[in-house]
């Protein structure tokens, strides 16, 4: 059996996965059955919560050169703004949407995966597999019709919505189509009165239009167009039709011009049950598609393969027990899934409401709404994924101590210590505590998972045990090491010759 993990897929989940992976100094093998990478803008927007992780991986900057900050969320209604949604008051390093295409994401993370030594295997195909106890058997097509059977420890379903390891394992994809028929367009657009940094959704009688900023003068627009039956044809909008709901839906002085990409889509929720069985393992799109309203599709999905990497990590490297590790890695990104899908359907339920009455009460909610703080901040927080956290994790160890900083659970944005890392070296864990004789005996007792920096603690009076993908471990009073030191016992487990 070959020591390679198999990921199957190399869109920006899968990508982000292997070189992860690579990162970790753990043997990756990449396929795609697509001959190139994508061309088109596709998913467009980077949020603050996913930047932090590339910034782990130490290629953030890069991402951020190449793309295009936005700085806030507009609605209009009638003809007025009710509301306004500041990105660049969140607590983040990186507070503004990364405008992004889909196109160049995958670029700039295929460089990253192959300064690691690794590259995108293109025209090869799983046509099946089946697991055993300690092993995966996967059927691979090659381009010139050549199969190839492959032993792997792991198969990771990177794959999209049509995913071929999905349908291998014969899961539900459970969920709906909604009736309705969307377009995008990418164009070079002139009078759109808001500030060109930030994004603009207008909710009209006829339905909604939003505009997205990729770059000065370019535009992503999205908008609803009426009742599609499924599978009735979907062919791809002209530009007289995209100018037309401008002209209907915006403030009247908007032109567009110079389309790059032009379609038409339905929306699907859908979402797996269990993102693993046994040996295999599904993220992004292959587990969970949604409405594209709030751009988090893709960021759900690379932030899946972010938090089941370094799991995998630490198991095939025998440097922790595989479980909790990854069990926990289904029980932690199923729920985010479940409330991204739910959050995205009834913001696009919120923006189609019809009746001049509905909508009018909609209209004067949202412009109460819109004005609390309060509100404004949440809706800025879980915009830019910031809110996410695993409060009900079984690596989370609960009924700890009552600190003034984050508790067990909760992103910190503390940057684990030897991060962001080369290909040598392993994932590791944190302390943010006061440096003592005795943590540095937890750290001599743990050199396998603890960074031996310390970092400074959160907030006084505490100890904050942090993961490799940023969220607080365990909490404990100053001076308890021993409650540390057994959460640690616990991952590292009977590590050695579990991992398979």
């Amino acid at each position: 059996m070959t020591e390679e993990v198999l990921v199957v897929g190399a869109g920006p989940v899968g990508l982000t996965m292997a070189t992860e992976l690579a990162r970790y100094r753990v043997p990756v093998r990449v396929i795609e059955k697509a001959a190139a990478r994508s061309e088109t803008s596709k998913a467009l927007v980077i949020w603050s919560r996913t930047l932090e992780l590339i910034d782990r991986m130490g290629c953030a900057d890069t991402f951020v050169s190449a793309g295009f900050r936005a700085v806030a969320a507009n609605v209009v209604a009638g003809g007025a703004q009710i509301g306004r949604i500041a990105l660049d008051t969140v607590d983040s390093p990186y507070p503004y949407a990364l405008m992004l295409p889909q196109c160049e994401t995958e670029r700039l993370m295929e460089l990253q995966l192959s300064a690691h030594g690794v590259r995108v295997e293109r025209q090869v195909e799983l046509i099946g597999f089946a697991q055993a106890p300690d092993q995966v058997s996967a059927r691979l097509r090659h381009v010139d019709g050549r199969e190839e059977t492959v032993e792997t420890p792991w198969l990771i379903g990177c794959d999209g919505a049509h995913s071929a390891v999905r349908h291998g394992l014969g899961v539900p994809f459970e969920g709906e189509t909604l009736p309705s028929s969307w377009f995008l367009a990418d164009v070079r657009l002139t009078g759109v009165p808001t500030p060109p940094d930030e994004l603009a959704i207008y909710w009209h009688a006829d339905g909604v239009l939003a505009l997205f900023p990729i770059s000065p003068g370019r535009y992503r627009i999205v908008a609803d167009i009426g009742s599609a039956p499924p599978g009735s044809p979907q062919s791809d909008p002209t530009l007289e039709e995209i100018q037309g709901v401008l002209d209907a839906r915006g403030p009247g002085d908007i032109q567009g011009s110079e389309p790059l990409w032009l379609s038409r889509f339905t929306i699907n929720e859908r979402k797996v049950a269990d993102y693993r069985a046994g040996r295999v393992f599904l993220v992004g799109d292959a587990a969970h598609i949604h409405s594209p309203a709030g751009g988090q599709g893709m960021n759900t999905g690379m932030q899946d393969a972010f938090n089941l990497a370094w799991k995998l990590a630490l198991a095939i490297r025998r440097l922790a027990a595989p479980e909790p590790l990854l069990g926990s890695y289904s029980a932690e990104r199923s729920e985010v899934g479940r409330k991204v899908l739910a959050d995205a359907g009834n913001l696009t339920r919120l923006a189609m409401i019809r009746g001049r009455l509905e909508q009018g009460l909609r209209n004067r909610i949202g412009s109460l709404v819109f004005g609390l703080a309060p509100v404004r901040r949440a809706m800025s927080n879980t915009m830019a994924e910031l809110s996410i956290g695993y409060p009900k994790s079984p690596l989370t160890a609960t009924h700890g101590p009552r600190l003034a900083g984050p508790a067990a659970g909760a992103r910190t944005p503390v940057r684990t210590p030897g991060a962001p890392v080369g290909a040598g070296d392993a994932p590791r864990f944190a302390l943010c505590a006061q440096a003592t004789l005795d943590s540095a005996a937890l750290i001599a007792r743990h050199g396998d998972l603890l960074s031996p920096e310390i970092r400074a603690p959160l907030e006084k009076d505490g100890v904050w045990l942090v993961r490799p993908d940023g969220y607080v471990a365990a909490t404990a009073a100053q001076g308890d090491w021993a409650r540390i030191g057994a959460y640690l016992d616990r991952i590292a487990g009977a590590s050695a010759g579990t991992a398979g």
